[in-house]
């Protein structure tokens, strides 16, 4: 929780005048009981009413005062809470952005919607209470144990020694809590994994008829999670009637023994009604702190959770701002080569090729060649192992990451789009894209013809993921956002894969035409696509088996022409 402070420098006000508030309301309770006594000895016993009202009036301040403070204490506790708690989303959301996908896969997507939602509201209702009760339940139990002592030191030592079995209690409770609360956090990644998988992954599910076993695991899953989080919730649970026993027993102690010596005359009977208050007092701040201390046990547990994502650096080093020289070669790989991280072999060996600006790169292969991931090093969404990258004659590591990624149009294998309109999802490459510039992409991918027949054009909906689009669709709007401002260079990751062969050879030519001046790398399973490139690289298990023209490899590397001929024949 203490690495985490540093989100609550712009809530210093707050969270010294919460405590604050909240240490004045314990003050004045604390000086009921004596109120009491006052009354009880000068006023009860001898019959003074004007004393009695006064002393009732008093208590009645003390009573309003003390929500006043206690309001606003509620008061500032929010807003620094929920402030914190603002600034620890965007943070950590900003974070989660600058890693690269090796950091990324390494804690999966679940798992970090998790930290970003049920993690930071854990730990942001910890702040909250922090504020309220982090304060006021120590100076309860010091000032009602100090006060008790003034009044008879004796019977404090039972005070003292039910004060000291309850700290005992609350520790081991701590003790055993904290790592279950963590296991839960776990429990918590993993279902949000399978409910992330079965609703992405419904048509699928329904096609096989799915359906029972898909819920059956997530079931499993729920109930080894209420397993746990029912174990825990025992241990916490131990608690509050611990704390009763404990309290309980003392208090019958001190009624025992202060009944003898009141008979005594050792203390009076308000002394002995303010002893019990205090007591009670005491009762009810250690059973506030044992719950307390099991929202700190939850909130820490997430806090490490949540720092553990910030004390991952990036492992891709931002370059610096420096201008392209359009003369150099437009990409060009010497001798690259990349391994996964905790992947035993390379997924890319030995790669070398040269493109002018204008060319066309076509990438063919079997699945699991490494095509993807040869052009997912392009925009550095992964840092290679050896060798070098360089973009107009400059080594990628030396560009400012977003001045990279603005020259490279990307087409991701899995057509993405965002809910909003199409003329959102257009603008994700040029913010100030004209409707012009929209329309001519549109064209291009040959997305224009069915765009304009929607009845708001561009204007038109997309919901999430693009569900209201068939497949094609989605594909050619995806590939449309990338062509916007004809970027120098143009990725397509097999992302024609869902057009039919009239819409493909379309699209081809209009890229020729239209991207001429365009650098145009292009994945593809079909040859056909592939042919009129002006250097095709044959995949073959991260190794390239093979480089030329359509004409030339058909000549010289074996794997294409096998390739080729299964696709004609």
């Amino acid at each position: 929780m203490l690495k985490l402070r540093r989100f609550l420098k712009n809530y210093k006000k707050e969270l010294i005048l919460g405590p604050f508030f909240k240490l004045l309301e314990a003050i004045f309770e604390l000086i009921v009981p004596i109120v009491m006594s006052k009354m009880i000895d000068n006023g009860i016993t001898q019959n003074d009413k004007p004393y009695i009202w006064k002393m009732s009036i008093i208590m009645v301040i003390l009573g309003v005062c003390g929500l006043g403070f206690a309001l606003t204490c509620q008061y500032f506790a929010a807003k620094c809470a929920y402030g914190f708690g603002t600034e620890l989303r965007e943070a950590l959301y900003k974070h989660i952005n600058s890693l690269s996908h090796s950091e990324i896969d390494k804690f999966g997507t679940s798992s970090l919607i998790t930290r970003m939602t049920n993690d930071t509201m854990l730990v942001q209702n910890g702040v909250n209470m922090f504020i309220r009760l982090a304060v006021r339940a120590p100076f309860l139990i010091i000032g009602a144990t100090v006060m008790s002592m003034l009044i008879d030191v004796k019977l404090s030592l039972i005070v003292i020694g039910s004060s000291l079995m309850m700290v005992g209690a609350i520790a081991l409770v701590r003790k055993k809590t904290l790592p279950m609360f963590k296991n839960i956090q776990k429990g918590l990644d993993k279902l949000s994994l399978l409910t992330r998988e079965a609703l992405d992954g419904v048509r699928v599910i329904r096609a096989f008829s799915k359906q029972k076993q898909e819920t059956d695991k997530q079931l499993d899953e729920n109930r080894r999670l209420a397993k746990a989080c029912v174990s825990a919730g025992r241990v916490s649970a131990i608690l509050s009637p611990l704390t009763f026993m404990i309290m309980n027993l003392g208090a019958a102690a001190i009624m025992w023994f202060g009944g003898i010596r009141a008979d005594a005359g050792d203390i009076t009977q308000g002394e002995m009604t303010a002893f019990v208050n205090y007591m009670n007092q005491l009762l009810l701040v250690l059973i506030v702190l044992s719950n307390l201390i099991v929202i700190f046990s939850r909130a820490s547990s997430s806090a490490a959770r949540i720092n553990e994502v910030f004390e991952t650096l990036p492992s891709i080093d931002n370059g610096s701002t420096v201008k392209a020289d359009t003369d150099k070669p437009a990409v060009q790989f010497e001798n690259v080569s990349f391994k996964y991280p905790g992947a035993s072999e390379d997924s890319l060996s030995s790669i070398s090729f040269t493109l002018e600006k204008g060319e066309t790169l076509g990438i063919i292969g079997s699945t699991g060649s490494g095509k993807s991931t040869l052009v997912n090093l392009i925009p550095r969404f992964y840092d290679v192992t050896k060798g070098c990258i360089n973009i107009f004659g400059i080594n990628i590591k030396e560009y400012d990451m977003t001045a990279l990624r603005s020259m490279i149009g990307y087409v991701p294998q899995k057509a993405v789009l965002f809910s909003g309109t199409i003329r959102d999802n257009m603008k994700w490459a040029r913010p100030d894209a004209t409707d012009n510039e929209i329309i001519s992409a549109l064209k291009t991918a040959q997305a224009w013809e069915f765009v304009k027949k929607m009845p708001n054009g561009i204007n038109s909906h997309v919901s999430q993921g693009g569900k209201n689009l068939s497949g094609g669709q989605r594909q050619r709007i995806t590939i449309a956002r990338a062509l916007v401002g004809a970027p120098p260079i143009v990725i397509f990751d097999d992302s024609m894969s869902a057009l039919d062969f009239l819409s493909d050879s379309e699209l081809r030519k209009a890229i020729k035409n239209d991207l001429s001046e365009s650098t145009v790398i292009m994945i593809s399973q079909r040859a056909s696509t592939l042919k009129n490139a002006d250097n095709i690289i044959v995949l073959d298990d991260g190794v390239s088996a093979g480089q030329g023209t359509h004409e030339e490899l058909l000549e010289s590397c074996e794997e294409y022409r096998e390739i080729y001929s299964s696709q004609t024949n």
